[in-house]
This record gives C-alpha cells, structure tokens and sequence, in this order.
C-alpha cells in the first residue's frame, strides 16, 4: 500500500461518479425537451430512460465477476471510453434509436464506474466502509443538483440540450487522465485470501438474498421517482425540476453528516427510518400542490438519503466474504428494477394521461400540439391528474420496506446478543 495514494483515489472515485450523476440530472432535466424535440410519447421515453438503468445493472454484474482478476484500474478505463462515446452520440442524436443506444452507453459506463469504485472505496478504507461509502455516494445526488442546475442555467441563457449534454465531456476527461496516473490496491477480497467459491457461496446465504430482494424496493424509490419527478410533477408546480433539485440537496448533506447517523443508529436502525420518511415524503407529494411539494421533497430527500450507500454498506460489513461480486450484485439488483418498474410505469402513465383526454382521442397529437392551443391545454391537464396517481401506486414499496427493515433490526438484534454470548462461553 506504499504506492497507494487514498486521497487521490478516493477523490477521483468521487469525480467518476459525479459524471454518472450529472448523466441522471441532465436527463431528468432534458427529458421533457427530447420528448418534444423528437415527438416521442411517455412510453418511449420510459424506454430510452430505463435503457441506463439496465445497461448499469449489466455492467455491474459483469464487473463484480471480473473486477477481481482484472483489476480495478481497467475497468475504470473502460467506463471512461464508454461515457466519451454516449456522451458525444446523445449530443448527435437524430431520433429514438440513437437516443436509445447513447443512454445504453452511459448506462453501462455508469455500471462500470460503480462496479470498480464500490469495491475500491472498501479497500481503501477496511475499517469505516458505510461511512465512507456515504461519502462517495453523496456525489450522486451532488451530481444530480449540479446537473439541474446546469440545465436551469443555460436553458435560462437560451442554450440547447445539446450544450447542456456537452458539458459532462469536462469532468469525463478529468477523471479518465487522474485514473490514468494512479496505482490502484487489489480488492479486498483478494487482498484477504478469500476464495472464489466462498465468495459464491456468501451471495447464496438469507440474508445476502434477503438484501437483495430490499435493494429492489430502496432503489425504485430513489431512483425512479428521483428521475421521473419532472415529467411526472412538470404542472403540479412552476418549478418541478428544482423538486428534484431540492430533493438531491438534502440527500448531499446527509450523506456527508452520515458517519455521527450511522454510527449511532446502525446500518438497519437507518435504512428502517429512512423507509418510513420515504413513505411520508411519497404520500406528501402526491396529495400537495404548489409551492408546498417542496416541504413533501424535503421529507423523501431526508427519508432517500441514506438508502443507496448503506444498503451497499451493510452488504460489506456484514457479509464481507461476499466480496466486490456481492456489492457490485446488490447494486446491479438495484439498478434492474428500475429499469423494469420504469419501463412499466411508463406505460401505466400513458394510460392514465389517455383516460383523462376525450375518447378514442391520439395521445401522440395531442403531445405535439402548439402551446396555448385547447389540445395542449387539455394534455397538460391529463398530466397533471396522471403524474399523482404514479407516484401513489409506488408509495406501497416503501411501507413494504419499514416492515421489512423493522424485521431485519430485530434479526441482527438477536444475532448481536448470540455473538457476545458465544464470546462468552
């Protein structure tokens, strides 16, 4: 470890996933424009965004199962060529398809940046991985306010998309040229001796698949409604977009504050509040309107924030033999359902926004109608009533949560007394 140099990993892990974010800001932000730009419907725009969600889960399990013969350094060099290339191709994208396979790019850029750096921050830093493991992630949120505030920012300078999308290319380079120059640690897991069939093994045990199974659920709550608030919430409020932006802000600051909230609480005493303010923040903006729903944000920042990284975080503290394979699992689980439940609900709100406009009526011209015209009108008011009831339909994940984690506080409860008892003995 003399060569290693910590910082300096840990801040261009940092910097690698804060391009990864900027990706789901900038979307988010955009979103709306592409679907004007190229008349696309909600369903097709549920397509192109759930294409980074399953391209990420990809690379994640792919990366978990080479990341420890390969090494790190590699695959991060990977993430790089592929961010350039999506990067540049969402820039030149005439229509869909090539939307489609420029998202796929990121999105699997974005799974390899994780699939690498997880693993890394835990080597680095053996003895604080949750802590730590905030810390790097509060970049993705970070990333996210940084990425709506550029959209807000140059849109109000009457700048494209295309320029809003140009500006990841800055920090991509940057962090390809630091990675570039770095000498990287093995993994932990290698590092500790650990075979590759125990490794198996470990990702086979209840509680690893009981994680698992919870990371479906964390991260549709995050995520989905994390990228969709624009679309779905874009004429219950002026400012729908700085929702997203709120949200994120209160999820950067407490995952920098998370060492004192982790510590004191544990990992499940977290992620069992952080269900139950999620579930409140969920129900909170699907019933405000206005200026209110800001409030509502700030309880799902407060109750989203923790989720992501801790559940990361209690994977490598509590079943460490799982390795890079078992983080790099639960956050390609993650990533997963919500390209699934993305690409369903999609389709759902297309349904609810046709039920709400006249029958038989196509949905497509009433997208593509001119602003202030009584179709565009009418179509602002199917939106406005569809975006609640999605967001209502994924309010039963979180209450499914808090039951779920209350039991999993109890179980490690019990498991701590057997431990200090055996001690003991």
């Amino acid at each position: 470890m003399q060569s290693i140099n910590r910082s300096q990993l840990f801040r261009a892990s940092c910097l690698a996933l804060l391009v990864t974010s900027l990706s789901f800001g900038i979307r988010a932000g955009i979103l709306a424009k592409l679907g004007v730009d190229f008349q696309l419907s909600n369903s097709e725009l549920a397509s192109i965004t759930a294409t980074a969600f399953w391209g990420f889960p990809l690379a994640m399990v792919f990366g978990g199962m080479v990341v420890d013969v390969i090494g790190m350094k590699r695959l991060l060099v990977l993430a790089f060529i592929l961010h350039l290339a999506g990067i540049v191709l969402t820039i030149f994208a005439q229509g869909y398809w090539t939307l489609f396979l420029s998202t796929l790019l990121i999105g699997i850029a974005n799974g390899t940046v994780e699939a690498a750096c997880n693993p890394l921050v835990t080597s680095l830093f053996p003895e604080n991985k949750t802590t730590k493991l905030n810390h790097f992630h509060l970049w993705f949120p970070g990333g996210i306010v940084i990425g709506t505030l550029i959209v807000l920012g140059l849109s109000k300078l009457g700048l494209n998309w295309q320029v809003q999308v140009g500006v990841m290319i800055i920090p991509t380079l940057i962090y390809g040229f630091l990675f570039s120059k770095l000498d990287f640690p093995v993994t932990e897991r290698v590092s500790a001796g650990i075979s590759t069939a125990t490794m198996y093994k470990s990702i086979l045990s209840p509680l690893f698949l009981f994680m698992f199974i919870c990371m479906f659920g964390t991260a549709i709550t995050e995520l989905f409604t994390g990228q969709w608030i624009g679309v779905l919430l874009q004429n219950v409020t002026d400012n729908a977009i700085l929702i997203l932006t709120t949200t994120t802000g209160i999820m950067v600051l407490g995952r920098g504050f998370a060492e004192p909230v982790v510590h004191k609480f544990s990992p499940q005493g977290v992620l069992l509040m952080s269900a139950i303010l999620a579930a409140v923040g969920l129900f909170l903006l699907s019933t405000l309107t206005g200026n209110s729903v800001f409030f509502a944000a700030l309880i799902f920042g407060i109750g989203v924030c923790y989720f992501w990284p801790t559940m990361i975080g209690f994977v490598a503290e509590n079943i460490p033999e799982s390795g890079a394979l078992g983080l790099n699992m639960m956050g390609g689980a993650g990533m997963f359902a919500v390209s699934v439940y993305t690409y369903f609900m999609g389709g759902f709100y297309d349904k609810l926004v046709a039920q709400q406009l006249p029958s038989g009526a196509d949905v497509a011209t009433y997208v593509s109608a001119a602003p202030g015209s009584e179709m565009s009108t009418l179509y602002a008011q199917a939106t406005t009533a569809a975006g609640p009831h999605v967001i209502q339909a994924t309010l039963v994940i979180p209450i499914v949560l808090s039951i779920a984690f209350a039991g999993l506080v109890f179980y490690m409860r019990s498991r701590k007394k057997q431990e200090l008892h055996a001690k003991v003995a």
